[in-house]
């Protein structure tokens, strides 16, 4: 081994170091078991103890306790929940965490490894050290969601993608056949990726609609390009078809099961995240996006709704006016009156009479979005996604939800604004490295590049259809944005296997 060789490893080794003293720092002093973390943690141990899948509730005499089915949630992280459980001892969240730090420096590894595949040793090396020391991410792993795990797939998914590529070019150099060779490991590691993806959210969907198209282009068009007929195009693209196949082939089981339990066809989780038969409250769903923005507003609002009183000062000015910008108008009074009434009604009677409320939240979301049809639709999507990507990510600190707003806590506050610096000075070299990247003439990697492109877009275009705002629907961009960062130090003629 050359000496720059060693130097390199030394230099990984203390970026994966410090990466790990951060995330147990984060375990430390901040992990947090609750919410959704108690909902996959319960579906997990009724898979144990009792092999259904469902949630615990009383039962009809006292003290004893029934298991309800469920659908509102995938099984891809109350299986993982379930394997610790069995692992390490039923509830023993701190082991879920520690296995959770793993997968997150495995998430920095690949990120690094892609990027010395793209951009060369020196960027593989950046990476690693951005992705290690990366707090927002770091600081999932301190909680039992499926964030962490969802980071994993993302970033094994485009790493195994690169590298079906570059095999089967490989392959297909040497003349070991221009199909035959595109089955390799590669695409069926590419494939489980995406498969375990979707297991962990639905959303992850999005992973597989950006990557299998690239994929299929990287298929069809090399032969073209090599003047072979078109007649063998979709022999070209069956490795690529046979693998989308495969990612979908996890959900059968799963579409079974809601079927014969709830006679419905829900291969995903549904959007509502209610089971059969619950009701769905699209009225105050829709009254909420007619002037929700913040992430306060998701934590004091929309959280609160069927479980607790909504405080009529938590929400801002816009809520009382039918103009988002707040600028009140002669009808914004009445409506500033009906909206404090039925938030008092509902204050007296919730949780249980939540439904039925919904046809009153119902009225005023028709008559805020007939005032202003752009802003519900335009507008106030877009500012709930800037929220999101913009935020200072403190929503699993101590930190006041409004930071902004002058108080005692002045530490706070200027922490979160640094913070907020920090989130964006990694967007910001995120695109400076894409930008540099593409100046390159993408390097001969336009394909992943246009695959990670297209998952940001497309989440992008998720994120603007949602009701509330929270920014860790936003984490998933971080695979992308660490191996985008690489581009900053790419040389020409620099890309090879670096870690």
């Amino acid at each position: 081994m050359t000496i720059e060789r060693r130097r390199f490893w030394l230099w990984a080794g203390a970026a994966l170091l410090a990466g790990l003293m951060l995330r147990l720092w984060f375990i430390g002093h901040l992990s947090r078991v609750a919410g959704d973390s108690l909902f996959y943690g319960d579906i997990a141990k009724n898979l144990v103890r009792h092999r259904v899948y469902g949630f615990t509730e009383p039962g009809p005499t006292p003290g004893s306790i029934m298991i309800r089915p469920t659908l509102i949630r995938l099984p891809g992280y109350p299986l993982f929940l379930a394997a610790c459980f069995r692992l390490f001892g039923m509830e023993h969240y701190r082991a879920v965490l520690y296995v959770q730090l793993a997968a997150d420096l495995l998430t920095c590894w690949l990120a690094a490894a892609l990027a010395g595949r793209l951009f060369g040793p020196r960027a593989a090396l950046a990476v690693l050290w951005l992705a290690a020391l990366c707090p927002f991410t770091a600081n999932y792993v301190a909680t039992p969601l499926t964030e962490t795990l969802v980071l994993t797939s993302i970033a094994l998914t485009f790493y195994s993608f690169h590298r079906w590529q570059q095999a089967s070019a490989c392959n297909n150099q040497e003349a070991r056949g221009n199909y035959e060779a595109r089955y390799n490991r590669w695409l069926w590691l590419t494939a489980a990726a995406m498969a375990w993806s979707i297991l962990l959210r639905p959303d992850q969907g999005l992973l597989a609609a950006a990557v299998v198209p690239a994929m299929l282009w990287t298929s069809i068009a090399t032969p073209q390009r090599r003047n072979q007929p078109r007649a063998n195009m979709l022999r070209s693209a069956a490795p690529v078809l046979v693998a989308a196949l495969c990612v979908l082939l996890p959900l059968v089981p799963w579409t079974i099961r809601n079927w014969r339990t709830f006679r419905v066809f829900q291969p995903l989780a549904p959007r509502s995240a209610s089971d059969p038969g619950e009701p769905v409250l699209d009225g105050f769903n829709r009254w909420y996006r007619s002037w929700a923005i913040e992430f306060v507003s998701t934590a004091q609002v929309y959280w609160n709704y069927q479980g607790d009183r909504i405080e009529p000062e938590s929400l801002p000015a816009r809520a009382y006016v039918l103009c988002c910008t707040g600028h009140s108008n002669p009808s914004s009074s009445d409506l500033q009156a009906r909206t404090l009434a039925l938030l008092h009604d509902y204050n007296q009677q919730q949780p249980s009479a939540s439904p039925a409320f919904d046809p009153r939240f119902a009225v005023l979301a028709r008559e805020r979005i007939a005032a202003s049809p752009i802003c519900y639709y335009v507008g106030l999507p877009i500012a709930r996604l800037l929220n999101m990507m913009l935020r200072p990510r403190t929503e699993m600190m101590n930190i006041p939800l409004e930071w902004w707003k002058p108080s005692d806590r002045r530490a706070a506050a200027i922490f979160a604004a640094a913070y907020a610096t920090f989130n964006l000075a990694y967007l910001a070299i995120a695109a400076a490295g894409l930008v540099a990247w593409r100046r390159r003439g993408w390097l001969g990697a336009r394909e992943i590049a246009w695959a990670m492109a297209a998952s940001v877009i497309l989440r992008c275009a998720l994120l603007l259809t949602l009701d509330n705002s929270e920014p860790r629907y936003t984490l998933e961009f971080f695979p992308v944005l660490f191996v985008c960062a690489g581009g900053l130090c790419a040389r020409p003629n620099a890309a090879q296997p670096a870690l």
